[in-house]
């Protein structure tokens, strides 16, 4: 082989090489990139509900405990059910607070009950008024949102018979939803002046009602426009086209109620694809909290480990 072509043929090979290398760096630095990735896990509260379900006297579910299981579950927070707790008296709530402080948990929530679709001006605005007495709960209490409902017409006999009916009731008799969409509306705006003050945000759930739908939720938050009522997005509430509801949500979401229903449900089991709703989220940027309600039939002290399991593989975020 002559001189000059053995030299071209070597430089050739180098340069193959080279770029070969080079490549194999490029692949590589790409693929560290990707497994370098930070990730933050969203924080997941669980709420003392998850622990009660109504079953029974709620003393034998005492906020004390229920704060003392999340904690050793290894819960980041804990939202509070209002019909749940022993006392309203100041001392109380402060105790709470300490005993949830010192075991590492943020007090996340509220959960309270309320209802504006009531044809009676008086009925109203006692429930105005007991909803601005619960903001200021939350404030003593230090919990940044809170969840609030439409109310419901109350023509169902009972709870059972609403869900047999997939949350769908009729109006009372001489009524409609469009004058019950404007007595919430109305009754809701009576309440953010208290909601500012305090620093509590309410958060308005899919929850029966004129809340039973993502339209109607949304009707109502957006005819409002405050930054003091966003949306408290509850995952099992949805009977019907779920994943479109919720993504009609999620946008709004300013707390998310994550159902379980480990062992069947109370009332029904719904099969919640959780990875996806995580992804939706991520898609949003959504950072806050995911509040655990467990629903099931198994005994909680199994089923709501299980369940923060299950939503921290499913919640988090890109850094």
């Amino acid at each position: 082989m002559k001189r000059r072509q053995f030299v071209g043929q070597a430089s050739a090979l180098g340069l193959s090489t080279a770029l070969l290398g080079c490549t194999s760096k490029n692949q590589s630095a790409k693929a560290a990139a990707v497994t370098e990735k930070k990730i933050k896990h969203n924080p997941i509260g669980v709420s003392t509900y998850s622990f009660w379900q109504f079953n029974g006297p709620k003393e034998d579910s005492p906020i004390e405990a229920c704060i003392d299981k999340a904690a050793a579950m290894g819960f980041d927070g804990i939202e509070l059910l209002l019909v749940q707790m022993a006392s309203e008296e100041n001392s109380y709530l402060q105790n709470l607070k300490r005993r949830a402080f010192h075991a590492g948990l943020d007090i996340m929530g509220f959960s309270t009950h309320q209802g504006f679709v009531n044809p009676s001006v008086e009925y109203r605005q006692e429930n105005i008024d007991k909803t601005i007495h619960q903001i200021e709960l939350a404030y003593k209490l230090g919990i940044p949102t809170m969840r609030i409902n439409t109310g419901r017409w109350g023509t169902s006999e009972n709870f059972d018979v609403l869900m047999a009916n997939k949350g769908i009731e009729p109006a009372i008799e001489g009524y409609t939803d469009e004058e019950g969409f404007a007595w919430v509306i109305d009754s809701i705006e009576k309440c953010l002046p208290t909601a500012e003050k305090c620093g509590v945000v309410l958060g308005l759930e899919n929850h029966w009602g004129l809340g039973r739908t993502a339209e109607g939720v949304l009707r109502i938050v957006d005819a409002i426009d405050s930054p003091w009522l966003q949306v408290t997005m509850d995952t099992g509430n949805f009977l019907e086209n779920r994943e479109e509801q919720l993504a009609l949500l999620a946008p709004r979401a300013y707390l998310i109620q994550a159902k379980t229903y480990f062992g069947g449900g109370k009332w029904y089991t719904l099969d919640i694809d959780y990875d996806k709703i995580g992804q939706m989220m991520r898609d949003l940027n959504y950072r806050g909290y995911i509040s655990l309600e467990f629903e099931g039939n198994e005994t909680p002290d199994t089923a709501v480990p299980k369940s923060l399991e299950l939503l921290r593989k499913s919640f988090y975020y890109e850094l």
